[in-house]
């Protein structure tokens, strides 16, 4: 198993490098630069424009930019946001944070609602509450993200018992360490359930159709026949082989939830690396593109290889590279 999981992580590296190297290119189709985002529609000479622009190190061809980029973020060193003049890394390590918590809570909330629901509709198949999640699971997965937020936030507005965006209220800093706490969980309430309510549907969906196939089989037939009581026979003996196709799921679902955050981070006003992105991308601040795009890469990576350790702890044929 180690084997396996430093494989992965090895094999991680170039395909971090390669994501950063056509990030960077793509960045150099846009038109302008920093210094001409900053400077436009003020009055600056042009040799101004040409000292900003060595300042940055802008001046130089876009393949040198890239290598002397990527030598320094080999050793974590992520450069200077042009926006801030401050770390990348430093930004990037508090933006990450909100990030994890947002999509860990979303996934927490997906799954532990997700396989109840999934398995008491596969139990009760074509009763009034197999109908009920169902058309929940379909109008989850047919509804918009971005749309959700926004009734979210209009549900926060007209009852005024959630925030409207945001992480924290403005005096979060005077507040005790369980006041702090309540109201990060407050301002969490909405994004995560926008953010898990698609990812619920999906897993439902998939846990009804595996239990279901599963109780098909014949040696659930035969357990039957025992005289085992229905609780067994579905916990015990069909659950635990209707899970395994969910293994491969979980890990998708981590990174679908990372990915999916950046969207609702903007919408919702959340504070994490997706409203960071966008905010660099509009001021052109390539480093911090470069840095919130390379993190953003990893953590989904990270999510994959979540999902291949557990179903390489589960089929021992995949760690062993059959």
């Amino acid at each position: 198993m180690i084997r396996f999981i430093v494989k992965r992580l090895l094999a991680m590296i170039p395909l971090l490098i390669g994501i950063s190297f056509l990030c960077f290119a793509i960045l150099q189709l846009a038109p302008g630069d920093f210094v001409e985002s900053l400077t436009s529609g003020r009055q600056f000479s042009a040799a101004f424009r040409r000292q900003l622009t060595h300042e940055f190190g802008l001046d130089k061809p876009w393949p040198v930019q890239y290598l002397l980029w990527l030598g320094n973020a080999l050793r974590f060193n992520f450069g200077i946001s042009l926006a801030t003049r401050e770390p990348v890394a430093g930004m990037l390590w508090e933006r990450m944070g909100n990030t994890l918590i947002l999509s860990l809570c979303a996934f927490a909330f997906a799954w532990g609602l997700a396989i109840p629901l999934g398995i008491l509709t596969a139990v009760k198949r074509n009763s009034w509450l197999d109908r009920v999640c169902s058309l929940f699971a379909f109008s989850g997965a047919a509804i918009p993200g971005f749309f959700l937020a926004l009734v979210a936030m209009l549900f926060a507005h007209i009852t005024g018992l959630f925030p409207i965006g945001g992480m924290r209220r403005a005096d979060f800093e005077d507040l005790t360490g369980a006041q702090q706490l309540l109201d990060l969980v407050h301002h969490l309430v909405l994004p995560t359930l926008v953010l898990g309510i698609v990812d619920c549907a999906f897993i439902m969906r998939q846990m009804r159709g595996s239990l279901l196939d599963t109780l098909r089989e014949n040696y659930i037939t035969a357990a039957r026949a025992r005289g085992l009581p229905e609780h067994k026979v579905v916990l015990k003996h069909a659950l635990r082989n209707a899970a395994n196709p969910l293994i491969t799921v979980l890990g998708f679902s981590l990174a679908d939830l990372l990915s999916g955050a950046a969207l609702i981070e903007n919408v919702m006003a959340w504070p994490g690396l997706g409203r960071l992105i966008l905010a660099s991308v509009q001021n052109k601040d390539v480093y911090m593109v470069m840095g919130s795009f390379t993190m953003g890469a990893l953590l989904l990576m990270l999510g994959n290889l979540a999902g291949d350790i557990l179903l390489a702890v589960a089929d021992p044929r995949i760690r062993m590279g059959r």
